[in-house]
């Protein structure tokens, strides 16, 4: 229902963000363990990264949805829904796996043969290492922007309607008749 619809928009919040830092992270990775660009342009060709020409658009893409999601959220705010909170262990756990099958990916696509030694590769554990930190940096990036649009949709709220002031009604006491006789009264305590 709604709380599922508020849980979306935060992921769609969040999985751009971690898509961004996971692959800054893998560019990082390649120029760590390879410093001289040839050298790294040569293993990229090799190990199935031509596509990262594409990645720009894959980001300019990624942000837009985040901005759509963060202006939901911003009028989920304005009616009194504040966004769902996601979980912290998602922003460990999601990019470590994301690099991961992209790395087996990468190859398998470039070579057609599953590449069982991929974990072996001199970038592999440095790619991991370094998703941790962009994890961490996304999860709290989510938080701000989440809790950003929060106060933005506050801010443009619509201001509540006074209710008209009632004087206090005095309630006159039950007419004698509709009054119960105690148990004590009736000799039946």
């Amino acid at each position: 229902g709604l709380a599922a619809m508020r849980r979306s928009l935060a992921w769609l919040v969040a999985v751009p963000l971690m898509l961004a830092g996971s692959q800054v992270a893998h560019v990082l990775a390649y120029r760590w363990v390879y410093p001289q660009a040839h050298v790294r342009l040569h293993v990229l060709v090799e190990t199935g990264h031509g596509y990262l020409t594409l990645l720009p658009f894959v980001l300019g893409a990624a942000a837009a949805v985040m901005l759509v999601s963060l202006l939901a959220s911003a009028a989920d705010a304005a009616r009194g829904r504040p966004p769902r909170a996601l979980p912290a262990w998602a922003f460990a756990l999601l990019p470590l796996l994301g690099f991961t099958v992209q790395e087996y990916v990468e190859r398998w696509l470039a070579t057609g043969v599953f590449p069982w030694h991929a974990a072996a590769a001199p970038t592999f554990v440095p790619g991991l290492v370094l998703q941790l930190p962009f994890g961490l940096a996304a999860y709290l990036a989510v938080r701000l922007l989440l809790r950003v649009a929060e106060r933005v949709g506050r801010a443009f709220a619509p201001a509540p309607v006074a209710r008209r002031h009632r004087p206090p009604s005095v309630a006159a006491p039950p007419a004698p008749s509709l009054l119960r006789p105690s148990l004590i009264s009736c000799g039946l305590a």
